[in-house]
């Protein structure tokens, strides 16, 4: 079928009348930038423009809610992100409920009005973008929702925390007093200063230019934190850090505790994903 038989196939099966359809179906093509392409061959269109006659046949049904899974998933960086706006804008046309079903992090927080994080089909969050990045409810959600330092620490009273003996200030309140917790520190809340100025000292251990910024792996007593920053510092390097006080965001004990949060184990995920490059291009 051509591109308008495609999109029309729904409507023909609900026996709409055919000026309707046609009507419809031009009205979706225009949504999905596509108008006028009615006639050629689906195999024409490249694999952004194949996605978007996938959502003008969906849409064209007027569907009170739309499931998409994994939509965008077998195209390239770039066209997945240009996709990205592109069904936005769509969804806030046409005013359906999108359910967009992702293993991409960045994707869930990009497209997303409200935010909902499972594992092994149990909710663990549920709420704006803002809210799960900002606040996660367990160390499962901080981790899974971008990169997380997740350490051990104690509430030692309201906006004061302690780890590593030391006493932070934080924002954060509502705990009893010497209440254990996680603390969890974003990579890109942390600052590299010099040693003698740190609140913490550690070593650089590993060092990945990313193109915006470096990811440093810095060895504080033997847990691993990584740091997103634009300043370089070379493996072996001794630094310290600064944490401001809105850098902390502390949560209660959860049966996901441990489990996340030290990088010690990057270097070898790194080894691992260029061992599986170099196999499939000898492939």
């Amino acid at each position: 079928m051509n591109i308008f038989e495609n999109v029309a196939f729904g409507l023909r099966i609900a026996k709409v009348p055919e000026a309707e359809i046609t009507r419809r179906v031009e009205e979706a093509l225009e949504l999905v930038n596509l108008p006028g392409y009615g006639r050629r061959s689906v195999d024409s269109l490249s694999g952004g423009q194949q996605q978007r006659v996938a959502i003008a046949r969906a849409i064209v049904n007027r569907p009170q809610v739309l499931l998409l899974d994994e939509p965008l998933g077998a195209l390239d960086l770039k066209l997945r992100k240009d996709m990205q706006v592109e069904l936005k804008k769509i969804q806030q046309q046409v005013g359906i409920t999108f359910v967009y079903v992702t293993h991409d992090q960045e994707e869930a927080l990009t497209m997303s009005d409200t935010v909902v994080v499972m594992d092994k089909g149990n909710i663990q969050q549920i709420g704006t973008p803002q809210d799960i990045y900002n606040e996660p409810k367990n160390a499962f959600v901080a981790d899974f929702i971008c990169e997380s330092n997740i350490i051990d620490g104690v509430m030692l009273e309201d906006k004061v925390v302690k780890m590593y003996g030391k006493k932070f200030a934080c924002l954060d309140g509502g705990f009893a007093p010497d209440e254990a917790v996680d603390v969890v520190i974003r990579p890109e809340d942390i600052d590299i200063v010099p040693e003698e100025q740190g609140q913490l000292t550690g070593t650089v251990t590993e060092v990945t230019f990313k193109g915006m910024h470096y990811d440093i792996i810095v060895d504080f007593q033997g847990f691993k934190w990584l740091i997103q920053t634009t300043d370089y510092s070379p493996v072996g390097a001794k630094i310290g850090v600064k944490i401001d006080p809105d850098g902390f965001h502390i949560m209660k004990k959860s049966r996901y505790s441990g489990m996340f949060g030290d990088y010690s184990s990057y270097s070898s995920e790194y080894d691992e994903l260029n061992e599986d490059s170099e196999a499939e291009d000898e492939e």
